[in-house]
């Protein structure tokens, strides 16, 4: 790394922003549970958070590629996605939660896709190092879901909501420590229209298969630590096996520039969406066997880690002189739309039957394969700036 590169200054942003995602990803939906919201209930409220992904990265992106206030965007969103969250404190109702819950994701949702922008800005000729950055925040994802789910053994769930608040204190406080570099992120002299970037197959493809991949984690994202709990799983086994996942994931980015160096972006991510549907076989069928379900959770460096070191370079190098859009995009499809509506939709089929909704993830796993065998491709694979 160049000395020139605030590395850890950028680390540590990502470490507090995922720690979060630690946070409320496996305990937020046993929080609801505790205040007894039905299944559906738990799914929309779930589902929220990746609505307003929909629509807030591509309005912050369009501001900060039209305006340039990059840096002051993260900050503003930052700041009062921590402020938002504090009405939590106050009521526990199914529609005040929800409209907390879109105030502060609005903001928050604002900020990572703007923030991946940032960190690339500061890798120029290295841009495949992408993921030696962003594997801190792997690193803060199984610090807060171990040492969370050992906290919440021991004392009510309630304190989760001041867990939350004192991350989201965390992320503010990074995000002043780091600044876009000017210039830093390379910009073709004949810049292509947005709308012409986006009519070519491989991209649609690409989002496509991108929206199918975060629906098949519809279930996981909303419904695993119930499912283990329903089997016996204590919380700190329920935050072990979600950390386990991770923890493959942090090994997969430490040597991801390397894959990226000498694998094709179509074969990565064909491997990494035929593995996620194994994933969720595994899951729908074997949740008692704990030696099944520690295979399953190391299946989570390609159904999430090395699909998505794969999308960042594909925005880079699609999206010339609109990465903060092409970044929004990628976000507002697929961890949005596509994690809204499996949420929403594993919601309504929980009930009915909870190892079923994991055999319908691995079938849209399945059609995301299917789609990106057949149309995505993009020949980036012998740029120089992935092995440096």
């Amino acid at each position: 790394m160049s000395t020139a590169l605030p590395y850890w200054r950028l680390s540590g942003f990502y470490f507090f922003y995922f720690a979060l995602l630690g946070t409320w990803v496996p305990y937020w939906s046993l929080y609801l549970k505790s205040l007894s919201f039905s299944s559906e209930e738990i799914g929309i409220l779930t589902s929220l958070v990746m609505v307003t992904k929909i629509l807030a990265p591509s309005l912050w992106g369009w501001l900060a590629d039209s305006f340039g206030y990059r840096t002051r965007i993260i900050r503003a969103g930052a700041f009062m996605a921590m402020l938002a969250f504090t009405g939590a404190f106050l009521r526990s109702d199914f529609w005040w939660l929800a409209g907390i819950i879109i105030t502060y994701s609005f903001f928050w949702n604002a900020v990572l896709a703007q923030f991946d922008v940032l960190t690339l800005s500061h890798l120029t000729g290295r841009y495949g190092r992408y993921s030696l950055i962003r594997v801190w925040g792997s690193i803060g994802f199984i610090v807060a879901v171990v040492g969370i789910g050992w906290w919440l053994d021991h004392h009510p769930i309630g304190q989760l909501l001041y867990l939350i608040t004192i991350l989201l204190s965390g992320i503010w406080l990074a995000s002043l420590l780091v600044s876009e570099k000017p210039g830093g992120l390379r910009q073709d002299a004949q810049r292509q229209s947005l709308a012409g970037i986006l009519r070519k197959p491989a991209v649609i493809a690409f989002f496509a298969v991108s929206f199918f991949l975060q629906l098949s984690h519809g279930p996981y994202y909303t419904f695993f630590s119930i499912y283990l709990e329903s089997q016996s799983y204590t919380r700190t086994l329920i935050g072990g096996l979600w950390s386990l996942g991770v923890v493959a994931e942090v090994l997969l980015f430490l040597f991801m520039h390397r894959l990226l160096a000498r694998c094709s972006l179509r074969s990565i991510v064909l491997w990494s969406l035929g593995l996620a549907a194994l994933r969720w076989l595994l899951i729908a069928y074997f949740v008692e066997y704990p030696a099944i379900l520690v295979l399953a959770q190391c299946l989570h460096a390609a159904s999430f880690g090395s699909f998505h070191a794969a999308g960042i370079e594909v925005i880079r190098h699609w999206f010339t002189g609109h990465h903060g859009q092409g970044m929004a995009l990628y976000s507002g499809l697929s961890f949005g739309l596509g994690g809204a509506c499996g949420a929403l939709l594993s919601g309504w089929a929980w009930d009915i039957s909870a190892a079923q909704c994991f055999v319908a993830a691995a079938v849209a796993a399945g059609v995301a394969y299917l789609v990106a065998w057949r149309w995505f491709d993009v020949k980036v694979g012998q740029e120089p700036a992935l092995g440096q």
